[in-house]
């Protein structure tokens, strides 16, 4: 039985087929870096910056307060492997936090959307190879 995109819990390669991911940091700078990296690099579809919040966390033994941008992905389950390496990769944070969350329901047209801007890219070069083959 086939659900329609708005209509439950979709699987994409048994992942679930939409995720939101949260991370924070600690400058309103490098969330929007974060964000518009991630956007670029098709590993989410779009991104929301929210702050500063604060944030009461245990760290190395002491209780710590901090304030935070909170940075909210919209991407795919097929996605979400990349965009966890995106934010391993870019984050100053020795452990960021990165957690998905799926998305159970939600409109058709925006699902759909995210689905069609959070994908690998393809390779260029066999168009860029048969421009110039001539």
């Amino acid at each position: 039985m086939e659900m329609a995109a708005g209509a439950g819990t979709g699987t994409a390669a048994g992942t679930r087929a939409w995720l939101t991911v949260l991370t924070t940091t600690d400058d309103p700078g490098k969330a929007e870096t974060l964000a518009r990296g991630a956007v670029e690099a098709r590993v989410a579809a779009c991104a929301q910056i929210t702050g500063p919040v604060t944030s009461v966390y245990r760290w190395k033994g002491a209780v710590e307060t901090a304030s935070e941008w909170q940075v909210l992905f919209k991407t795919t389950g097929a996605r979400y492997d990349a965009l966890e390496a995106y934010l391993l990769a870019a984050h100053d944070y020795d452990t960021p936090e990165i957690i998905a969350t799926p998305v159970v329901r939600g409109s058709a047209d925006y699902l759909r959307w995210v689905e069609e801007e959070a994908v690998e890219e393809a390779v260029e070069e066999e168009s860029m190879e048969e421009g110039t083959a001539e």
